[in-house]
């Protein structure tokens, strides 16, 4: 794979599943460094994750590089055996740069200057922050590019993680300009795409238009989608910047920058080729569900093909920006580590090693707290997975989720619907897109998340949530993959507008109307608390009986029927009796539509029972669902034998059918035949014995 602007990319993978995270030693004196790596080795660190934040202290002045505290750091996580993750420090830019070149700074969506402070408050179209970012890089790869312990770059932190997260100065509404001529040919061409004779917006000069201040113009939407894309690609491009230089001086070191799943302001579909390997930061709410946080690791192992990915932080304990710091509890880091690892990831890493003694971080948890003390309840919690990661050696590594179900998540139908006013507004486009991921991952069914320009050949069902902003060229893979056997489950609000957010002409689901046989007559936003109902009156798959009733809510379609078939019909309102769930058989393939908001129990034993019709079931055996709160996932390495992971997330005891055969559990090497009780929190990662020939 081959980058546009960045050379050749570097094939990654890891010998041990790498255990570590982030180190700061410039923020802390040269007193407690030995201490830190002797502590390391106790807690069976492999890797460090260091400068992040270190420009100032490794670039005090334009032109003046300070390596050597740097050099001594390293010497000693060498010698201690320690691989480095080596960052590029260009998170947070210094004072003087920002004093000396004002260009640097960003400016708000109010269309004023930021001051120096915080961190990603960088304008990314910025030459001279983009110069002397570059020559720090350079200086870094050339002074530690060929270290043996040198494993990967961490290109720049968290790209765009502080609001606003785009630029608004000058020279972006410039840039802006400039790119929005290069996307749409003409002025003529743009006020087309973006109806701006809607209101008489009509624009005669590219002078006239202006980024979407947050006093500007809010009513033409698609200026806002083109306003995300370009700073997606304008950040982008800053990446690209100190990737050239890597790729220059060290070739054959591969790279990355932590992603930070579902963040709406950039779309990471347009990052994933540019990466070697993907990596990204979890922080899952204490409260969220075990589907949500896989949910967000199969997103971002999709972003390339289904790869592994390093889990490149996590909070040992605390998250300090949460609604409130709850503790994990005991078990719940080692809980959501092997479930990282059973979605894909190859690493268990933390933010931070040392607790910050001050600033804003003062409070977020690390793996050393502000007492020091190695015998903590966090310390010792980390050393125990520390030694079960050690033990495993490279058991896990390398597998990928043999998946046939595909869910589709689209950044910018997300940024469509979060710009439209309608269909109502509450609606949040990753809401609605979880439940389908959620009630396959509660049925144990392996699940891709998936983007529409990616490869579908692989799948036998398709789902497309909300996807409301979809391509000709786009609809036309899907129903090639229909037409050759594949099913395809589209809902309500699907394939509404093109890709300038212009409604398709004859109305939904525009270039999905063949291959579902049906139009969108219009559209019902039921309010809250208000709920219509369907009556199936023809079979679904083995598990959906006609005369199955269920409740529906949020949105109801009405619909006009082509060559689709209703599965289901409303039961209430003016439009009792209209179909509301449909079937349209296309080539080789199906096509279901459904036109309505199914209540969660419901839209899982449809959805279980639509898979089964392709034989897709869970892998326990005769693919039976996983028990209320289990977790089931496999990941299958190619020359080695699979790992089947079954992670008990419920608060009490559950007792699960395994695989057929015979298991061993490779963390404490037990046999396993039949069926396992997990306690709370219960882990097994199950390799099968094959019978010797």
């Amino acid at each position: 794979m081959t980058s546009p602007s960045t050379g050749k990319n570097v094939r990654f993978c890891c010998d041990r599943v790498y255990h570590g995270g982030d180190y700061n030693p410039d923020q802390w004196p040269e007193s407690v460094w030995q201490e830190d790596v002797a502590l390391m080795r106790q807690a069976s660190v492999n890797i460090a994750t260091l400068p992040v934040f270190g420009w100032q202290a490794l670039n005090p002045a334009e032109g003046v590089f300070a390596f050597e505290w740097l050099d001594r750091v390293i010497e000693k996580l060498d010698s201690a055996g320690i691989d480095l993750c080596l960052a590029t420090a260009t998170a947070s830019q210094p004072a003087w740069l920002d004093q000396k070149y004002p260009d640097a700074l960003a400016w708000d969506e109010h269309g004023r200057e930021r001051p120096h402070g915080n961190r990603h408050t960088f304008c990314p179209n910025s030459p001279n922050l983009r110069r002397l970012g570059a020559d720090l890089v350079r200086a870094l790869a050339v002074r530690y590019g060929k270290h043996p312990r040198l494993k990967l770059w961490h290109i720049n932190n968290e790209y765009g993680g502080s609001w606003p997260s785009y630029c608004y100065c000058p020279r972006c509404a410039e840039a802006f300009r400039g790119w929005l001529q290069e996307r749409h040919g003409s002025l003529d061409a743009l006020n087309a795409h973006w109806n701006t004779a809607f209101w008489g917006h009509t624009y005669q000069d590219w002078s006239q238009v202006e980024p979407p201040y947050a006093t500007g113009e809010g009513a033409v939407n698609c200026l806002r989608i083109d306003w995300r894309r370009f700073h997606t690609d304008s950040i982008l491009a800053c990446f690209r910047n100190e990737a050239a230089v890597l790729r220059e001086i060290t070739p054959e070191v591969p790279l990355t920058t932590n992603l930070m799943g579902p963040f709406f302001s950039l779309n990471y579909r347009a990052w994933a080729e540019d990466l070697d390997v993907v990596a990204w930061d979890s922080y899952p709410m204490w409260d969220d569900p075990a589907a949500t946080t896989a949910f967000k690791h199969a997103l971002m192992r999709g972003l390339r093909g289904g790869e592994p990915f390093l889990l490149l932080e996590q909070s040992p304990s605390h998250q300090n920006w949460a609604p409130s710091c709850r503790l994990k509890r005991p078990g719940e880091l080692r809980q959501l580590s092997y479930q990282a690892m059973a979605q894909g990831s190859d690493s268990v890493m933390y933010f931070q090693w040392r607790q910050s003694r001050g600033c804003i971080e003062k409070y977020h948890g690390a793996i050393l707290e502000h007492h020091g003390r190695s015998d903590a309840r966090v310390f010792r919690e980390v050393s125990a997975l520390g030694g079960e990661l050690a033990a495993l050696g490279n058991a896990t590594l390398g597998g990928r989720v043999p998946a046939r179900v595909a869910v589709v998540f689209d950044w910018e139908s997300w940024w469509a619907l979060a710009a439209s006013s309608g269909p109502r507004r509450d609606l949040d486009y990753l809401t609605e897109v979880l439940p389908y991921y959620s009630a396959l991952h509660a049925a144990g069914i392996q699940t891709e998340v998936v983007g529409l320009d990616d490869d579908l050949d692989r799948f036998d069902v398709i789902v497309t949530p909300w996807t409301t902003m979809m391509t000709a060229a786009q609809a036309k893979r899907i129903t090639a993959r229909v037409r050759s056997g594949a099913t395809l489950v589209a809902t309500h609000f699907t394939a509404r507008v093109d890709a300038h957010d212009l409604m398709h002409e004859g109305g939904a689901p525009g270039p999905l109307r063949k291959v579902l046989g049906l139009t969108v007559e219009e559209f019902d936003s039921l309010p809250a608390g208000e709920t219509n109902g369907v009556r199936y009156e023809a079979a679904v798959g083995p598990l959906v009986t006609a005369d199955t009733e269920a409740s529906v809510s949020f949105l109801c379609e009405r619909l006009w029927l082509h060559t689709a078939v209703p599965m289901a019909r409303y039961t209430s309102d003016f439009y009792a009796g209209e179909p509301a769930i449909t079937l349209n058989h296309f080539g080789l393939g199906r096509a279901y539509y459904l036109a309505a908001k199914l209540e969660p129990v419901a839209l899982g034993i449809l959805l279980r029972s639509v898979c089964a019709e392709h034989g897709v079931t869970s892998p326990l055996a005769k693919g039976v669902s996983p028990p209320d709160g289990v977790e089931v996932t496999v990941r299958a390495a190619t020359g080695r034998e699979l790992v089947v992971y079954v992670i008990n997330h419920a608060s009490a005891d559950r007792t699960v059918v395994l695989p057929l055969g015979a298991h061993r559990d490779l963390l404490t090497g037990d046999l396993h035949r039949g069926q396992a009780t997990l306690a709370p929190r219960g882990i097994l990662l199950l390799q099968p014995i094959l019978k010797s020939t």
